[in-house]
């Protein structure tokens, strides 16, 4: 048993004035591991006051020195990657196949934003105006739990390469995870009050700073409904927001696919991180005239993906990261079948053949629904699990349509065996993000989302902007 009783606050591990405490568990066998006493308001505002006090230093800080401690919290991370990969594993439930590199990610978020600190002109000169871009001043950080480590190592990252202080509220459900992340950034030696770190619920902890008059940012990935409750929150001290919301994906399989490549493709985007991806491909869009063999070689496929022990190599997709979760992915699928889409594969339950000690884990039967339409609840609705939906379209034009037609815009998928067709297919979707025949990642291009999918980006110069006011200063350069 892990028992975590201190938050982290000015430079320091301290005793919380919250008493709530909260079970940790290890998805794969639904046991408890651990236990986590959490923060409250009164917690939140002592961290807020310690970000506030050492934002006037940390914001003066050269170019050069923020580079330097920027190269010192990857070397911290990156140290202790395979602790954190374990506690991954064991908190979240995320399969080593691919929490093996989430680790050495999360650290690389502090390099990135040193390069993208480097080649950053501060100030710039418009005629006889000099614009210089300020920091904000202390931003709240509000990361989830299905990449804890990663959010929380990309945020921090890009908020101190812009000179600001930060607080930051994890998931309370990856409080191990986030020990290890805290004893790794305390290891940096950062002076005392630029971030801290305080584990509670989002409605205590996380409503606190959205109405904290002296968070000037709030940097959220989450739900669209607790994005759209921080917008609301944050209104009355007109707050800056960065939101990285829900997903509804569309994998669009052009007809010139080659399917031996489409459908692994379609596989690796929409089972991803067990399923709990906001980027997820869910729903599947297959030419109506080649519907019957994509759905053969689909069906093989996904009844061959290794379904278990998240720390065996040979296991695709782990456990939902809480019985909760799994619920509500066993919902789904009956809605599923209530509204008549066909069951492809999988379907309700646990798949069958787990090991004796796993037979209590959170662990759902890869799903595939084929005749779905696009108006169907499975088709409209973020799942968060390993569930896809297999959508007919008549010609390009139609296909192109039914990607677009989602409340969701963050990031698309598009097969083709021609790479200009594919190109050309791709700059008609409503997306931030669209990616061409493979799983790719480009930590220095801008990722987010559109229309209910967030607002603003993260990454590279828009993230790092996105923490940054400019100031233009009119006369300040007599004789120009």
């Amino acid at each position: 048993m892990k028992t975590i009783e201190h938050v982290y606050i000015n430079g320091a591990f301290v005793t919380p004035h919250g008493s709530e405490a909260q079970d940790l568990y290890n998805p794969a066998t639904g046991r408890v591991i651990g236990r986590v006493t959490l923060g409250d308001a009164e917690d939140t505002r002592r961290a807020v006051a310690a970000a506030k006090r050492a934002f006037p230093a940390w914001s003066r800080t050269s170019k050069q020195e923020r580079i330097a401690w920027l190269h010192k919290l990857h070397d911290v991370v990156h140290a202790r990657a395979d602790e954190l990969n374990a506690a991954t594993v064991e908190e979240y439930g995320g399969t080593v196949a691919q929490s093996g590199w989430r680790a050495a990610l999360a650290a690389e978020a502090f390099l990135n934003a040193a390069t993208t600190l480097e080649d950053y002109d501060f100030t710039r000169r418009i005629k006889a105006t000099e614009v210089s871009m300020q920091p904000m001043g202390v931003v709240g950080l509000i990361t989830p739990w299905n990449n804890n480590c990663g959010f929380i190592c990309g945020k921090l990252a890009m908020a101190l390469a812009a000179g600001c202080t930060a607080v930051i509220k994890p998931s309370e459900m990856s409080a191990i995870q986030t020990q290890l992340l805290a004893e790794c950034l305390h290891q940096a030696g950062l002076p005392p009050g630029v971030f801290n770190i305080v584990n509670g619920r989002g409605d205590v902890v996380g409503a606190a700073m959205t109405a904290h008059p002296d968070i000037a940012k709030i940097s959220f990935t989450g739900s669209t409904a607790v994005g759209k409750s921080i917008l609301r929150g944050g209104a009355d001290t007109m707050k800056r927001v960065t939101l990285e919301l829900g997903g509804k994906s569309p994998m669009l399989i052009l007809e010139d696919a080659d399917f031996a490549e489409a459908v692994p493709f379609a596989l690796a985007a929409g089972f991803m991180n067990n399923g709990q991806a906001c980027i997820a491909g869910t729903r599947i869009l297959v030419p109506q005239s080649r519907l019957e063999e994509f759905n053969a070689l689909l069906k093989t496929a996904v009844e061959n993906t290794r379904v278990g022990d998240p720390r065996d190599p040979a296991t695709i997709v782990g456990p939902m990261v809480s019985e909760k979760q799994y619920e509500r992915v066993q919902r789904y699928i009956r809605i599923g079948i209530e509204e008549g889409a066909t069951l492809l594969a999988g379907g309700p339950g646990r798949p069958e053949g787990l090991a004796p000690e796993l037979a209590q884990g959170w662990f759902v039967r890869p799903t595939v629904f084929s005749g779905v339409h696009n108006d169907m609840t499975i088709a409209r609705e973020e799942i968060f699990g390993p569930v896809l939906c297999v959508i007919p379209y008549r010609d390009e034009e139609q296909g192109i349509a039914i990607a677009n037609d989602t409340v969701y815009g963050l990031q698309a998928y598009v097969s083709s065996s021609d790479p200009r067709h594919a190109r050309a297919v791709a700059a008609r979707i409503d997306a931030g993000r669209v990616l061409i025949n493979r799983m790719e990642h480009e930590p220095l291009a801008p990722f987010g989302g559109f229309k209910q999918s967030g607002i603003g980006r993260e990454y590279g110069i828009f993230g790092l902007e996105a923490h940054l006011e400019p100031r233009t200063l009119l006369g300040a350069l007599p004789g120009v």
